[in-house]
């Protein structure tokens, strides 16, 4: 499933014996999914008044995200074009994942980041067989910051950024830069891809001529000089387009149309399956009354001067479009990986904040709670409901102070209680299938 939930529950004696308690029921009796440890550091709480605020911002803030990270993922899809196929394994976030979920690092461990690669991994190599309880299969490393992982490897192992979001600084000064962070992708994605669409689409007007119908298709690539009658003072050379089924009506009687026709001057270039290109030469001042003769017999001139120098020039524009378009290619699929990194890196952070605010709200004073990351297994999303509901029913109507009684279970700003989705834990959804195909 490309759908996880994050949810989070008051603290037991102590928070692993909540994950424990969950973990056992949930994944190791029922097999109903696979749990794992959503880490979220301790932030600063600031005030009840403060808190309430910010839940309904972060609430927006989380749509908002979520719509820039598709908008990219779907960009990025666009510019691939026929590469499309490539699309998932392009979308990859970048950001160091966090200690496995049920081994943290040994004193050990915290030593390697100062050591080179090769030395890590003969530490590790040792370390592990000296320290078997220390080994866990996937916890071999922490990835360094520039190696990418996919969007599950990275949402399982999740570690807060300390860098981009200082967790000294307050949270709604953490909301505002996300919120700025994410505001620039946004305009920065419109400039470039306005750029580039500018240029894909000239490009793309340029061929429709190259092709199609002869009624419209640019001309200069079929014809060539011998084709015409040049610098005459008399003398012209026409382009008619003739219906296919009238071709013979045609070559009988184009010396007709007007006088001062020159006498077996027409000749077949090109013919598509519905019309014929034909030239003919004629003396310049009848040309406006062969015209209008010429489209009563529904034969139609179209509208074309041979001039060497120009028909270089469209040609070079085409060439130079193309050359445009490829040095652009490389670079701006390099900047959308990137920034779907980035911004799908701030969205899962915007929900880190969200289960942070709503435990804090529901479950009150000191911060004691576990977030927990949920894996479902697809077939069994009803039981998984019913037996967290068992679970965790009992804190329905708990709230910061104590209970609620249900008439006074309204909807309070922050609160959770005015969601669609409202359970007596703290829930939210993470779908890491950026490309559905979604209209946003």
């Amino acid at each position: 499933m490309s759908e996880y939930w994050i949810i989070s529950a008051p603290g037991d004696k102590t928070c692993q014996q909540t994950f424990d308690t969950m973990n056992n029921l949930t994944s190791k009796q029922h097999n109903l999914c696979s749990n794992y440890k959503f880490h979220i550091p301790d932030l600063k709480v600031g005030t009840l008044d403060q808190l309430v605020g910010l839940s309904d911002d972060l609430g927006k803030l989380d749509t908002y995200v979520e719509q820039i990270t598709r908008k990219v993922a779907m960009y990025l899809g666009e510019v691939l074009e026929d590469q499309r196929d490539k699309l998932q394994e392009n979308l990859q976030a970048n950001n160091s994942p966090g200690p496995p979920d049920e081994v943290m690092p040994c004193r050990h461990h915290n030593r390697l980041k100062h050591l080179s690669l090769r030395h890590q991994r003969k530490h590790q190599h040792t370390h592990h067989q000296n320290n078997p309880l220390h080994y866990h299969p996937h916890h071999h490393h922490q990835l360094p910051m520039d190696i990418k992982a996919d969007l599950p490897l990275y949402l399982t192992r999740f570690q807060w950024d300390m860098a981009k979001y200082p967790i000294k600084q307050s949270l709604r000064n953490i909301a505002d830069i996300i919120s700025k962070q994410i505001g620039q992708i946004d305009g920065d994605l419109k400039t470039k891809s306005q750029a580039y669409n500018n240029l894909k689409g000239n490009l793309q007007n340029l061929e429709k001529k190259k092709t199609g119908s002869l009624l419209t298709r640019n001309l200069a690539d079929l014809v060539k000089k011998e084709h015409f009658i040049l610098d005459s003072e008399y003398l012209t050379t026409l382009l008619v387009i003739v219906p296919k089924a009238m071709a013979n009506d045609w070559l009988a009687n184009y010396e007709k149309i007007t006088d001062m026709i020159v006498p077996r001057s027409s000749q077949l270039i090109k013919e598509d399956p519905d019309y014929c290109l034909f030239n003919v030469t004629l003396f310049k001042k009848v040309t406006e009354e062969f015209k209008l003769h010429a489209r009563e017999r529904k034969f139609i001139v179209r509208d074309f001067v041979y001039n060497e120098e120009e028909l270089a020039a469209g040609k070079n524009e085409m060439t130079k479009l193309m050359t445009d378009k490829k040095k652009q290619f490389g670079p701006l699929v390099r900047w959308l990986k990137v920034n779907f990194s980035e911004a799908f890196c701030a969205l899962i952070h915007v929900k880190a904040l969200r289960v942070f605010v709503e435990s804090v709200l529901r479950y009150g004073l000191p911060v004691n709670f576990q977030a927990i990351l949920i894996e479902p297994n697809k077939k069994s999303v009803k039981r998984l409901r019913d037996v967290l509901n068992q679970l965790y029913g009992h804190l329905d109507g708990a709230s910061a102070g104590g209970h609620v009684s249900s008439a006074d279970n309204v909807d309070i700003p922050g609160l959770g209680f005015g969601q669609s989705e409202y359970y007596p834990y703290v829930f939210y959804k993470v779908n890491i299938d950026m490309v559905e195909q979604t209209k946003l």
